[in-house]
């Protein structure tokens, strides 16, 4: 890759992939405004019960995706195909194979499961069913995922962005389809849903058919070397996706014996508007992905550099015009969801929107240098980053500071994890810039 051609890969893999992630955010954005406009409180309260399994999935997904396209990369810019599709290959075979264990927890466990995440009676049926229908789709969204990934790194950004995009309006189209005219209820949300990475998969698959691709699969065993190095470089995507998972058990679990089911609703609202602005952070760091692994495999250091000033530059300014809206308009986005007019839920989720949002810049710095080190071969301070920010220093700040400030506490957990880990990544760049080589 030449030097000067470096700000329009930037601008054109972030763009189209940051509109893409948008546009896959969406999938729980749409059924929490159409849930909270057909069954009120209660179904917000099922709803974000249910979606950090979500998370589970679509992180593993990323993981396999994000871990074997950034090897896939470095050994097609090497000019090792052979290497390439071997790498392919062996994500298939994971993809399946994880896809399958979700798959069977949907048939035999959602009602257990939905009952461990903290449903009563009142949201019990609900929360099952919407779990049940979004575990057996598990294969689509794990295979998706995966498909977006490669195709990307394959030189065809443009597909991905049309494929996520494709896949999200249909999700809203048949969102609405099914609560409202065919009166579905949840189960209509969840099977949009599901069909969401369908459509996303048939809207890919003219590529694979017309052998467009530059990735094929290859008769071999799977590698369990290959595979431990896909799950290495792909470890930080899972993490950055299962901690919003990890994220709203906790909180969930906390505003319950808080504020009860009421608080849950109105932390919905937060956290399914979070997952919006931090698919933004995640397709930055997505798009810059695939210009750093081939910079890395082409030795060209400097590209690098320059890449990584452009993306923390826009996480920077993102950040700023996200939170300026968050600030100013979070009474009008509360009442968006808020279909029953319950003022209770209105003062809560305001005052918290305003609160958590503080994250915004740390979290987006924290995700693109994530991907940033494992992108050029350097898992281990991803990880770290990853782990502190996903399980080692939430979970323990979250019980300290609802203990010392109640749900104003529970607000406050998301900035002050992410800024001190933003600390710490800080710490961990110029360690590793110092001593990088290649």
């Amino acid at each position: 890759m030449k030097e000067k051609s470096c700000f329009k890969d930037f601008m054109k893999y972030s763009s189209l992939n940051v509109l893409g992630m948008l546009g896959l955010s969406c999938y729980i954005l749409a059924d929490t405004f159409f849930v909270s406009k057909a069954l009120g409180s209660n179904g917000l309260t099922a709803l974000n019960l249910a979606i950090p399994i979500y998370s589970f999935i679509n992180g593993s997904g990323l993981m396999i995706g994000m871990g074997a396209s950034t090897k896939y990369s470095i050994f097609k810019s090497q000019g090792n195909k052979e290497k390439a599709n071997e790498t392919f290959t062996n994500a298939t075979i994971l993809t399946a194979f994880i896809a399958s264990i979700f798959l069977l927890i949907g048939i035999f466990g959602s009602g257990f499961l939905i009952e461990l995440l903290g449903a009563d009676n009142t949201v019990f049926e609900i929360g099952k069913t919407y779990l049940q229908v979004i575990l057996l789709f598990a294969p689509m969204f794990m295979n998706n995922n995966l498909l977006l990934c490669f195709i990307r790194n394959d030189g065809a950004p443009q597909l991905s962005m049309a494929a996520m995009i494709g896949g999200s309006l249909s999700n809203i189209i048949l969102d609405y389809v099914f609560m409202f005219p065919l009166g579905m209820g949840i189960f209509g949300a969840a099977f949009a849903t599901g069909l969401a990475p369908v459509v996303s998969i048939l809207i890919l698959l003219p590529f694979l058919l017309k052998k467009k691709n530059q990735f094929h699969f290859k008769k071999c065993r799977l590698s369990r070397k290959l595979s431990l190095e896909i799950f290495s470089s792909g470890l930080p995507s899972l993490i950055t996706e299962v901690s919003s998972g990890i994220v709203m058990i906790i909180f969930n679990t906390i505003i319950l014996n808080i504020a009860g089911n009421i608080g849950v609703a109105a932390y919905g609202v937060i956290a399914n508007l979070s997952l919006v602005v931090i698919a933004i952070y995640t397709g930055i760091a997505q798009g810059i992905q695939p210009i750093l692994s081939s910079n890395y495999g082409a030795k060209n250091k400097k590209n690098i550099s320059d890449t990584l000033k452009y993306a923390m530059t826009t996480v920077f300014i993102i950040s700023v015009c996200i939170y300026l809206c968050i600030f100013f308009g979070a009474e009008i986005i509360v009442q968006i969801f808020n279909n029953e007019q319950n003022e209770i839920l209105q003062n809560i989720a305001v005052t918290g929107l305003k609160i958590y949002f503080l994250a915004c810049v740390f979290a987006g710095f924290n995700i693109v240098i994530s991907v940033y080190f494992t992108s050029i071969s350097y898992p281990t301070p991803a990880h770290i980053i990853s782990i502190l920010r996903g399980f080692i220093l939430i979970i323990p700040i979250a019980f300290i500071l609802s203990n010392l400030g109640g749900i104003i506490g529970v607000w406050l957990v998301f900035p002050s994890t992410e800024l001190i880990v933003a600390l710490i990544g800080i710490v961990l760049f110029f360690k590793i810039k110092n001593n990088f080589a290649i």
